[in-house]
């Protein structure tokens, strides 16, 4: 039998960069199931599902999802994860216009919480720590101008 953990781990190998099963990844939600991107407030749906994995991979094409730990209730389960991977894809896109591959290595937190529905995956909610991303891809807050444009408006 099948644990929960199991499972997930199964559906994170699916995603790895040496791997990348679309069709393993999709079948690894129900019909109706949904990826959430908290940190780029986006969603996925149905046959939209495997533009995550291809996505993560155009930047990350090594990359590796590292379990710290789960916890397992049942019809929740939530995981500490470290994305791991080399920056040699892209271009990532940037409010400040696209970051070509720089080589960076990354290794940020992530907290992953997966509410299941007979033995599948209903609903992926995932908090990417983006500011560690960020920093580590060398991209840094510009907090001088911030302070400038607030300290302006008074």
């Amino acid at each position: 039998m099948t644990t929960n953990e199991d499972f997930i781990r199964a559906a994170y190998r699916t995603a790895e960069g040496d791997v990348l099963d679309l069709e393993g990844w999709r079948n690894s939600f129900t019909e109706d199931g949904v990826f959430i991107n908290k940190a780029a407030g986006e969603s996925f749906k149905g046959d939209e599902l495997p533009t995550v994995v291809t996505r993560f991979a155009g930047l990350f094409p090594d990359v590796h999802r590292e379990v710290v730990r789960m916890r397992d209730m049942g019809d929740l389960v939530v995981v500490e994860v470290l994305i791991q991977g080399t920056f040699l894809g892209g271009p990532l896109p940037t409010p400040a216009g696209p970051l070509v591959a720089n080589g960076a290595k990354v290794n940020f937190p992530t907290s992953d919480w997966f509410d299941l529905r007979d033995g599948k995956i209903e609903k992926f909610t995932c908090y990417i720590e983006q500011n560690v991303m960020f920093a580590q891809l060398g991209i840094n807050p510009d907090f001088a101008s911030a302070v400038a444009k607030s300290a302006a408006a008074r």
